[in-house]
């Protein structure tokens, strides 16, 4: 079962939709059972699993959006491999890691600055923060 078919009367058209403007869109907290956005499925051991979106659910005046999928067409989430892990945890030091210094703060570091606040401004930063940068190796 859809959700335009049980909820008609909480849907209409978004003209911005990337596809053919058909998928309903529906206001926070009005999407009905039997449909969720990927963070509710992942919170339910669950992905989309290559289904497409149903429709679009909007808050904040439709400045803030998700895709909604059906739950009964989800697929149980993949588990975790070190390979994952691993990839994970280097894109993730990426986003974490002040070019300038080196350190690994436990928090995702400002993409218009690419450095700390304290390479940045001066704006000392926490001891316990971030990691230092790894002494180099003696040859």
């Amino acid at each position: 079962m859809h959700a335009h078919d049980t909820n008609d009367d909480l849907a209409d058209t978004d003209p911005h939709d990337p596809g053919d403007g058909s998928l309903p869109v529906f206001r926070w907290r009005q999407a009905g059972p039997g449909l969720a956005t990927r963070r509710q499925l992942r919170e339910m051991g669950l992905r989309p699993g290559g289904a497409e979106p149903v429709a679009r659910i909007e808050c904040l005046g439709g400045q803030r959006w998700a895709w909604l999928y059906r739950i009964d067409l989800a697929k149980p989430k993949l588990p975790m491999t070190l390979a994952k892990e691993a990839a994970l945890d280097k894109a993730m030091a990426a986003r974490q890691t002040c070019r300038q210094c080196g350190r690994r703060y436990h928090h995702v570091l400002p993409i218009s600055l690419e450095t700390c606040l304290e390479c940045h401004d001066g704006t000392p930063a926490a001891p316990d923060s971030y990691i230092p940068p790894a002494l180099p190796m003696a040859a």
